[in-house]
């Protein structure tokens, strides 16, 4: 049996809108400040951007009876990202190591090659794919828990929202006020 697991929707959404709030304001204040760099070069580039992250976060996790599998779009370029794949057999552990925020991410690690591998926490179904993980290596895996939580990510939007609108108020200023 296979299952596809891809990143949760709030957090593809959130980070998605945050990138368009960071940077919607660029162009129009760009061309209100006559800067050096044109505002379509600006908007191509930020264009090119928002692809690249969306393509960043349209990865899926795939279990099979085979093993576990990181996947991107075919489109997305590999030097970009690469996905990876590892065998159930070929697990040795999930070791957890502390990020440079406090928080905790887990690696599982090749019994070959010692490489380790990312757990993907951002999945929809992270509990079960854990629990199918456990399964089908014996690993415990009571502890492991999401890096963020779903409420961390509705603070971001709210925010993400807000800055939304100071981006509307801006590029409004930007297109009405004479220069």
């Amino acid at each position: 049996m296979t299952e596809v697991f891809k990143v949760s929707p709030l957090i593809r959404v959130t980070l998605l809108l945050l990138y368009v709030a960071l940077t919607a304001p660029l162009p129009f204040l760009s061309n209100f400040t006559h800067a050096a760099i044109p505002a379509s070069w600006l908007s191509i580039g930020l264009a090119i951007g928002f692809v690249f992250l969306y393509g960043a976060l349209s990865d899926r996790v795939i279990l099979d009876n085979q093993g576990i599998s990181l996947v991107y779009p075919r489109w997305f370029p590999t030097f970009l990202r690469k996905g990876w794949s590892l065998a159930w057999q070929d697990i040795k552990a999930l070791k957890p190591r502390i990020t440079g925020q406090g928080g905790i991410v887990y690696y599982f690690v090749d019994k070959d090659s010692e490489q380790a591998y990312l757990l993907p926490m951002r999945v929809v179904g992270f509990a079960r794919l854990v629990k199918q993980v456990e399964e089908h290596t014996g690993i415990d895996t009571r502890d492991i828990r999401p890096l963020a939580q779903p409420w961390m990510y509705i603070i971001l939007m709210v925010f993400t929202l807000l800055l939304l609108l100071m981006d509307g108020w801006t590029i409004y200023t930007a297109l009405t006020l004479p220069h």
